[in-house]
């Protein structure tokens, strides 16, 4: 067999060998996609780390590895477990922003990520962290104005620093020179306001949204976002307790 004959051979096995690999990163995707839409978060994530073992700089499988960690941590009651799988929703969150750093969905997820981390830290890290969380979340609505988790995000950051405990208002004023003065509640329902606009068919937005009006004493307000909560289908596996959460506000102001 001549020389020109085996490249010819060897570039064809290689050949194939690329489109197996390309269908199978396809097939892997369309796999945690679906499983992602019934709620299966365990499978979506097996699904997508079989992306990321064809072609590790696959930017979707990235940021979406780390949406199914997050997502699957949120269910353990386990605190150290918890935070081991936000801690790798981070790592894959920040593997996505490596790969594609105007990609508004990595920048997105680490924003969560980060949240959720922050959730079971102490007041001071809570705080450090908190600057970070912002910095992301206005990253992710940069490079897609039409992101409306981000304003989501947005609109929680605004709520917290604007009821910050006394202790955490002296981290505040360590670590960030302060309260951001324009954090606020009245900013939080603005970003939940255009979360909505965005998608108004997320339940959580309007759920959040009716926890701000609470907070603020405008319980009409309140009300009416709490009952649009029961009126929408559910979309994501976290509605069900969504719909709970906004049921039992509602009995407490009516």
């Amino acid at each position: 067999m001549t020389t020109t004959l085996y490249r010819i051979l060897f570039l064809l096995l290689l050949s194939v060998f690329v489109l197996t690999a390309q269908e199978s990163e396809t097939s892997f995707m369309a796999a945690g996609d679906q499983a992602f839409k019934s709620f299966d978060n365990q499978t979506a994530l097996d699904n997508y780390l079989k992306v990321l073992s064809l072609n590790k700089e696959n930017y979707e499988a990235s940021w979406k590895t780390s949406r199914a960690y997050i997502d699957l941590g949120e269910k353990l009651d386990d605190s150290d477990k918890r935070a081991e799988f936000y801690k790798k929703g981070e790592q894959y969150a920040r593997d996505a922003i490596k790969i594609d750093p105007e990609g508004s969905m990595g920048h997105l997820y680490l924003s969560i990520a980060l949240g959720r981390v922050a959730l079971d830290a102490s007041a001071k890290e809570r705080i450090k962290m908190s600057k970070e969380i912002k910095v992301e979340a206005d990253l992710a609505i940069k490079f897609d104005p039409q992101n409306d988790i981000a304003y989501h995000v947005l609109g929680r950051w605004n709520r917290k620093i604007a009821n910050l405990s006394w202790i955490e208002r002296g981290f505040a004023d360590m670590f960030l020179g302060g309260v951001p003065k324009d954090a606020s509640n009245e900013a939080a329902v603005q970003n939940f306001k255009k979360a909505i606009e965005l998608n108004p068919n997320y339940i959580n937005h309007y759920l959040e949204l009716g926890l701000t009006y609470e907070l603020m004493d405008k319980d009409d307000l309140a009300i009416e976002a709490f009952k649009k909560c029961l009126e929408l289908p559910e979309t994501s596996d976290d509605d069900a307790q969504h719909k709970i959460t906004a049921k039992e506000q509602l009995e407490d102001l009516q």
